[in-house]
């Protein structure tokens, strides 16, 4: 709406919580709403309208109590919320108007509001348009909260359409209505300032669902991506992307309201860590997407045999799939074979509960689960299964980091163990914590210990470069503070180290196996060949166990591409990418590495298969890494079959 509008409605609401600067911050609801209708063609200002509404939690705060002087008796008798804001719209069935607040009116989430509640002035914003520079002296006459707010917004007001100013209200600002679905690149441009994350949300929950938590601020188009964990299931947190820093500070706001019975966590979080979650680089994804505005819907456990035609006859004609077969997107390995996944497009609302119903209904001889799901799920879930990128990647440089002859016997207790370290804790905190002990780390020889869900478990194991230096270090440091924590620090084998990387647990009582790792150390019965491990260029995966296995092996170098993530042992506690003061800065650009000569293969020992685990298995594992194409397996039988079925690659 360009044209100006006849009137404004100077609109303010109190609630049953914080006053002032706090108002609406809190989850309390509507008590009193105050409004005066400005008319701007004549420059008048109407008389005081005030309502009291009544919330369902009869309970005031005393903040509250003393400012508005309101108690729970008088409210008792009020009138709900939806027939207070009939008496508020009441002028628009004769005359154009549009509401007038200070920032953003707090729009209640369970109440079905008229459209005009979706256009409004910002009082601060319009000042500044017209008057730039210029603070307002207050001049109301009324002391009581809320009235006095309202009477110097209509004064306001006079003072910005009269003389010298004439300003015109045009232009208002708008709060979308719904929430909008798309798709994001992973070569989109996106502020710092305009991402959440949000934590602690129901299993079940939608992005329909974190709009509506977050409703009466713009979240961008696609722009609420609910996160997956390595199971590819939903672990209760979401990246939320807003329209502008200005929605961005007030989501946070919002920090532990609710959502049904669940407080919701919100925090700052960065463009990239919601391009990780949102941004896809899919052809096959793209195209799916490309149908806008469509509830997408997840199928789970189809049989492996299952076709188009089969999933457009399990939903049948009361719940028609968007575009017949193109509505459906099946999720496949990159060698083809399918998952057992699927995604399936609905044109409204109506089709996708109609779907939903037939959760766990039977497809053939499977049963079959249904999730309502988002365009950034999708990009997950296909990302997860490497699809074919729109652009090609390049391929990363191969740079050495860690020579073998680093690995220390078992027997040697050159590392030591920090607990009780602050969440926040970085490399350099340690370093800045150890002190003079910081120089006698090995090259890559810090070990941040995360926990199940990737966050620091407040533990941390540090190889040192000899047992004398451990132990110094061990009596020195031991309950020394950082950042305000005291820690403690222990000395520990490599052998107790690896223990506790791959799940085990180091207490009093001695060392406990990590679960279905056992046993955690290869028996010493196979022999090395001389050359260099290699891992290709497309690899970002290394176990703790090559660099930390008892076994005496010949001295190698091992490679993984620079500037890569490094993700370790999904078990259990896992290691961050390991440093050191020597690694911080320490890889080299890709024009210093001409001289890195190529290398040969290696061998690599798979243990744990299955029994069943054939020869296709292996290969789909080692997708994208370099192997020999006929000879690469050799099968290792075991006759007393006390061990685990082995294979060894080459």
């Amino acid at each position: 709406m360009t044209a100006s509008p006849d009137y404004l409605v100077v609109l303010f609401g109190i609630t049953a919580g914080a006053t002032g600067a706090k108002l609406g911050s809190d989850e309390k609801e509507l008590i009193l709403l105050l409004w005066k209708v400005v008319d701007l063609a004549n420059k008048k200002v109407g008389q005081l309208h005030e309502v009291l509404v009544r919330p369902d939690q009869l309970e005031l705060t005393e903040d509250c109590k003393e400012e508005t002087k309101i108690d729970a008796e008088s409210l008792a008798s009020a009138p709900q919320l939806d027939q207070a804001l009939r008496q508020v719209t009441a002028l628009g069935s004769a005359s154009s108007f549009i509401f007038l607040t200070v920032s953003t009116f707090v729009l209640p989430q369970n109440v079905l509001l008229p459209e005009c509640f979706y256009s409004f002035f910002d009082l601060r914003k319009e000042f500044k348009k017209c008057c730039p520079g210029l603070n307002f002296e207050k001049t109301s006459s009324v002391s009581r909260y809320g009235a006095s707010q309202v009477e110097d917004m209509g004064n306001i007001i006079l003072a910005m359409i009269s003389e010298p100013y004439n300003h015109r209200f045009s232009d208002p600002e708008r709060v979308n209505y719904k929430f909008e679905s798309g798709t994001c690149s992973k070569m989109e441009l996106i502020d710092d300032n305009t991402i959440v994350r949000a934590r602690g949300l129901p299993w079940q929950s939608s992005d329909q669902d974190i709009a509506r938590f977050f409703k009466g601020l713009n979240i961008a188009k696609g722009g609420a991506a609910l996160c997956l964990n390595a199971q590819g299931r939903r672990n209760g947190e979401a990246l939320v992307r807003f329209v502008s820093e200005e929605h961005r500070d007030l989501a946070l706001q919002r920090h532990k309201h609710h959502m049904g019975t669940r407080y919701i966590e919100v925090y700052k979080a960065t463009g990239e860590d919601f391009l990780k979650i949102a941004g896809g680089t899919s052809n096959e994804v793209a195209q799916f997407l490309s149908k806008e505005n469509q509830v997408i819907v997840r199928m789970r456990g189809l049989p492996f045999t299952a076709t188009a035609d089969e999933v457009v006859a399990f939903f049948g004609q009361h719940c028609p799939i968007t575009g017949g077969k193109e509505g459906i997107l099946f999720v496949t390995y990159p060698d083809g074979r399918p998952t057992g996944d699927a995604f399936v497009l609905f044109a409204c609302e109506e089709y996708a509960q109609n779907a939903l119903r037939k959760h766990k209904d039977l497809l053939g001889k499977r049963y079959i689960e249904l999730f309502r799901s988002t365009a950034a799920e999708v990009q997950q879930v296909l990302n997860r299964f490497s699809s074919a990128p729109l652009i090609p990647l390049p391929t990363p440089p191969i740079i050495p980091v860690l020579p073998q002859q680093f690995v220390p016997p078992t027997n040697v207790r050159d590392c030591i163990r920090l607990r009780g370290l602050p969440y926040a804790a970085t490399i350099e905190d340690i370093l800045d914590f150890l002190g003079e002990f910081s120089t006698d780390i090995r090259t890559h020889g810090v070990h941040m210990v995360l926990n199940h869900q990737g966050r620091p478990s407040g533990d941390a194991f540090i190889q040192m470069k000899s047992a004398d230096r451990a132990f110094m270090a061990a009596q020195k440091c031991h309950k020394k503070t950082m950042k305000d924590r005291y820690v403690e620090v222990f000395q520990c084998s490599a052998e107790e180290m690896n223990f506790v990387l791959m799940g085990g647990t180091l207490n009093r009582n001695g060392l406990s196996p990590p679960p279905c790792k056992l046993p955690c150390l290869s028996p010493p019965s196979y022999t090395f060949p001389a050359p260099a491990a290699v891992i290709p260029t497309e690899a970002a995966i290394y176990q703790p166990s090559v660099l930390l296995n008892p076994r005496a092996l010949q001295p190698t170098t091992a490679y993984y591409p620079a500037g890569t993530q490094l993700f370790m042992n999904y078990t259990a506690y896992y290691p961050s990418p390991p440093g050191s003061p020597n690694s911080l800065g320490y890889f080299p650009t890709a024009a210093n590495l001409s001289g890195v000569p190529p290398q040969p293969g290696t061998v690599v020992r798979m243990q744990g298969l299955a029994y069943n685990t054939g020869v296709k298995e292996i290969l789909n594992f080692f997708q994208g890494y370099q192997y020999a194409a006929d000879d690469g397996l050799v099968h290792t039988n075991d006759q007393a079959r006390t061990l685990p079925k082995e294979w060894v690659c080459i």
